[in-house]
């Protein structure tokens, strides 16, 4: 390889959490080995490397099949057609800092098994979020979802795999004005909540932005907008995009502070942030952390926050974290 090459595309992923394993550079062969629907997807590239067309929506999901499969031992995975097919590597990266901040209030333990519950808001229908965390630190979760049928694909990746089948359960939103109300319930305690929230404001901008990475990445196919990570509209926007829908997400929060540890969402846009603060304060978050991660050019942040004081803080860790 030369020298251009490898730095167009690195051995490892440094800006990748430590623990993801997604760091290094798929090994096309091995993921074959285990997937054999990948291979007519792989081809040779113009830097002489084994990759995919990441413009095609079949090819892409058809790689998140393998990697499923090799890394979590995910036998059965599929979605309907138009539905996010997220890039898994980033997802592992959420879970991943989730359990450092986990462990930064556990002595620097982080806490697993199936004592540990978390709460994903808008699962979808792919439910990868879940799948890493069980198979990653034995984690129970609840997955929510407003979407009748992003939550029946979910069920059915969970029924399909009993090594998972006894670990997560999912709940639907039957509000499209709710986030946590109608889904936690008296008897629930998380450890965390974690969401992906729709990023846009409206259907044209979620277009737009697809357009414009498209474009970044080099596609010349701009006649016809192709999805090639998918999704419904209420996986890609919602009125007022993702700084309304975080905020409406702190307001509800405030009504299960004893309900959860920590509540997190990620924030993709970063001129975001001072409102979200604002809403913050304004609910009275005990404590708020702001984690960077990112994904080659894209950079994002979790937001965590909670409304449990340093006495709750140990009587929960006490309590659940044994």
């Amino acid at each position: 390889m030369t020298q251009q090459q490898s730095k167009i595309f690195p051995p490892e992923k440094t800006d990748l959490h430590p623990r993801n394993k997604h760091r290094f550079r798929y090994d096309f062969k091995q993921l074959i080995e285990s997937s054999k629907e990948l291979a007519p997807f792989v081809s040779v590239n113009k830097y002489g490397n084994e990759s995919i067309d990441f413009f095609n929506p079949d090819a892409v999901k058809t790689l998140n099949k393998a990697l499923l499969k090799y890394f979590y031992s995910i036998e059965t995975w599929d979605i309907p057609e138009n539905y996010l097919c997220p890039p898994i590597p980033g997802r592992a990266d959420y879970i991943h800092y989730i359990a450092d901040l986990l462990g930064s209030c556990n002595d620097g333990i982080i806490p697993k098994g199936k004592g540990i519950s978390v709460l994903d808001i808008g699962v979808g229908a792919n439910c990868i979020y879940p799948i890493i965390g069980v198979k990653e630190y034995e984690w129970n979760f609840v997955g929510s979802d407003i979407d009748t049928t992003a939550i029946r694909s979910a069920n059915k990746i969970i029924d399909s795999n009993p090594s998972i089948k006894d670990s997560i359960e999912c709940r639907l939103q039957k509000s499209s004005t709710n986030i946590f109300n109608g889904i936690i319930k008296t008897s629930d305690f998380f450890d965390f909540t974690i969401c992906n929230p729709p990023f846009h404001s409206s259907a044209k901008d979620a277009m737009e932005g697809t357009q414009r990475k498209l474009k970044n990445l080099g596609s010349k196919k701009q006649k016809t907008t192709v999805l090639n990570f998918g999704g419904q509209n209420n996986e890609l926007w919602c009125e007022g995009g993702e700084k309304t829908f975080v905020q409406k997400m702190i307001q509800e929060s405030s009504r299960y502070s004893t309900s959860c540890f920590w509540f997190s969402s990620l924030i993709s846009k970063s001129n975001n942030l001072p409102s979200i603060y604002s809403e913050l304060k304004n609910a009275n978050a005990f404590e708020i952390k702001t984690i960077d991660m990112a994904q080659g050019q894209k950079i994002s942040r979790i937001v965590a926050w909670t409304f449990l004081d340093k006495n709750q803080q140990k009587t929960w860790k006490l309590k659940r974290w044994k």
